[in-house]
């Protein structure tokens, strides 16, 4: 890779934080692709949107045969309300999968359909230690037993609706985003906006360092993936997919918390053997902190992608990513090494380097 070519860590780290501040869970992304088209038209690249809405950005490249598609997901977990309780409070049905237990105790925002916002807590149904005892410490927390308690003087399922507040209307929890002194980053929905920084992070060291990318390749910001649609039409001429997509650490997972992850399998399919063979040999010769690992209740756009029956071959990797789908938490050192590896790949093709 070009020594000119250097990640941005301040930019990237700022993106993230911005971009996981702005609501934005399944079936409700308009806010966000909004601000990555912004961010693309300031890096210099064309945008498109797909039927449903995803945004797609084009980099020219040396050779535009053989085109490659990089994706990332902008939509993370969160809720729709289910019913307006009698007593006014909320039940909810959840976006993506998560446990309750996660999200407890955490405040969130009601969006109406008129864009009207409500704060609140979501809570157990019986939440009082000094009314209830032991069923607070030992309920299993269902769909069913907990709710929100809004923020707002309401008793009742009618003054609830005078609010403005009905059945479909999303919710949003808070993230938290937080960078430790000690290099952590800590914040719910690091999946996957700290891989969508990352994957801004390798385009901004392009374009600052004036390099094209070896092929024209194609980036693809969807919003249906936590849901299990995320890409669902790759452009014609698209021979590679690179989804950029957290890797999970947990035991016995191989991943790391200060490296990138190159997923091997999940549990749909195995990835690409040579595309990923290549990806860990750009990262070894550039002395990229990396391991490869198999994810087991996991999936990508790229392998959503695949078993769909799209003709490309697929590849998936990731800064190494703690408690996923709760109050996650990764490394500047991960970030830094999943940017470095994205541009490392886009620089390079199967036959070498481009000039």
């Amino acid at each position: 890779m070009n020594k000119d070519i250097k990640t941005d860590m301040k930019y990237v780290l700022d993106l993230a934080e911005e971009i996981i501040g702005i609501p934005s869970i399944a079936g409700d992304c308009r806010e966000i692709l909004a601000r990555m088209e912004r961010e693309f038209a300031s890096l210099g690249l064309p945008t498109s949107r797909s039927r449903k809405g995803d945004l797609l950005a084009t980099m020219k490249g040396v050779s535009n045969s053989d085109m490659r598609l990089v994706s990332a997901h902008v939509d993370t977990l969160g809720a729709v309300v289910r019913e307006v309780k009698p007593n006014g409070r909320l039940r909810l049905l959840q976006v993506g999968g998560f446990a309750w237990t996660s999200f407890e105790g955490e405040n969130l925002t009601v969006r109406t359909a008129s864009g009207r916002e409500h704060r609140g807590v979501l809570l157990p149904e019986k939440a009082s230690l000094h009314a209830f005892s032991e069923v607070v410490r030992e309920t299993i927390r269902t769909d069913e037993n907990v709710e929100v308690r809004l923020d707002e003087e309401t008793s009742s399922a009618e003054e609830t609706r005078a609010l403005g507040i009905e059945v479909g209307d999303f919710v949003f929890f808070e993230p938290r985003y937080e960078v430790t002194g000690s290099g952590f980053i800590k914040s719910r929905f690091l999946d996957d906006k700290i891989c969508v920084a990352c994957l801004f992070g390798a385009i901004k060291a392009l374009v600052d360092a004036g390099v094209s990318p070896a092929r024209t390749t194609v980036f693809y910001i969807s919003q249906y993936e936590e849901v299990g649609h995320g890409v669902s039409a790759i452009p014609q001429g698209v021979a590679e997919h690179l989804a950029i997509d957290i890797g999970i650490v947990a035991p016995p997972a191989n991943s790391r918390e200060d490296s990138v992850t190159i997923v091997a399998r999940d549990s749909r399919t195995p990835y690409g053997f040579e595309f990923r063979n290549f990806l860990t040999g750009l990262a070894r010769e550039r002395g990229i902190p990396h391991r490869v690992d198999v994810h087991y209740r996991y999936g990508s756009d790229a392998s959503v992608a695949a078993t769909a029956g799209f003709d490309a071959d697929f590849a998936c990797l990731g800064p190494g990513t703690d408690a996923s789908h709760s109050y996650e938490r990764t490394t500047v050192k991960a970030a830094e090494a999943c940017s470095d590896l994205i541009a490392a790949y886009l620089t390079t093709d199967r036959r070498g380097e481009a000039r």
